[in-house]
């Protein structure tokens, strides 16, 4: 097992046991790597454009060359070789030679909902936060705006449908799963969401869900209704390490509190979800956790007072 566990200022790479520290000092935004090929791995940085390794973390490169902060990456579950990237201000970069080269998809600031588009720490700007690849069509592309809109590519990019009614605008996680291909999953500051075809149209399962400032969303790799999502009552409570946040699991037909093994909340960054064949992970500012079946948890690996920080990605491969 590879574990790319991105913090504020560096990049944790180990087998679940323990840590080689990479990228330090670098402002991480985001980390994304593929099972297929477990050695490459992405991390997209603040002050250093897109970083890339092929040796499990031993060196790495300037992969997408930008001033800009790099605030999303994703690896197509269709051809590892394909990859995407989004930026701060919002754009978005494909990749077909396993981020050798780049060429952008223009028009996503055309849409009419673009002049709408802010992030309130910089509301000059806005972002990319996420992107995802519908599981049965890698032309579907998924995209995750900070703050303002969710929008979606048929064609690879090259043309782009703006924000649906009903759709959040807060993004900041979307998933997607291949036994349900049609779904869409989204975890916003302004609540979950999800769709059940393909971003389309959107419903608002909230019932049990106490705290709506939602981080990041999971789904089990095995059942498509099993999903986990972090949360908080707020920004400030979800981004600080004197915070309080919170992970919660989808029963069927509400949520219910998820904690068993995780730190207690008071002082718990907002989680980092993901998942690898079989089980979730939970990457906070306390440690790794991993879940089976996202009930309880159990701690992955050491970890050390300077690793307590606001996680900022996570890839297990």
């Amino acid at each position: 097992m590879n574990v790319y566990a991105g913090l504020t200022d560096r990049v944790l790479i180990g087998d679940g046991t323990q840590w080689t520290e990479r990228l330090v000092g670098r402002t991480i935004e985001c980390v994304a790597a593929d099972a297929s090929v477990p050695d490459r791995a992405f991390v997209g940085t603040v002050d250093a454009g897109l970083q890339r390794t092929t040796d499990g973390g031993e060196r790495w490169t300037e992969s997408l060359a930008t001033d800009d902060r790099v605030t999303s990456v994703t690896v197509s579950p269709h051809d590892p070789d394909v990859v995407w990237a989004g930026t701060e201000p919002s754009a978005v970069y494909r990749s077909t030679d396993g981020g050798e080269s780049w060429t952008e998809r223009g028009g996503l600031t055309d849409l009419e909902s673009a002049s709408r588009w802010s992030f309130p720490p910089r509301p000059s700007t806005h972002h990319v936060r996420w992107l995802a690849v519908a599981p049965d069509d890698p032309e579907q592309l998924y995209v995750a705006i900070e703050a303002g809109a969710f929008v979606r590519s048929p064609d690879g990019g090259e043309t782009w449908v703006d924000h649906p009614e009903g759709a959040r605008r807060d993004n900041h996680t979307l998933a997607t799963h291949p036994d349900a291909p049609d779904r869409v999953y989204t975890a916003a500051g302004d609540g979950y969401a999800l769709s059940a075809d393909r971003g389309a149209t959107w419903t608002h399962p909230q019932a049990g869900l106490d705290h709506r400032y939602v981080w990041s969303v999971a789904v089990h790799p095995e059942d498509p209704d099993r999903v986990v999502v972090s949360a908080a009552s707020g920004a400030y409570a979800a981004h600080s390490t004197t915070g309080t946040s919170h992970v919660y699991r989808w029963t069927g037909d509400e949520w219910a509190h998820a904690m068993a093994g995780l730190p207690d909340p008071d002082g718990l960054a907002r989680p980092v979800l993901a998942t690898d064949d079989t089980a979730f992970y939970a990457l906070s500012n306390h440690g790794l956790f991993r879940s089976a079946d996202g009930r309880e948890w159990t701690p992955v690996g050491e970890w050390h007072d300077d690793y307590d920080q606001v996680p900022r990605g996570l890839a297990v491969v």
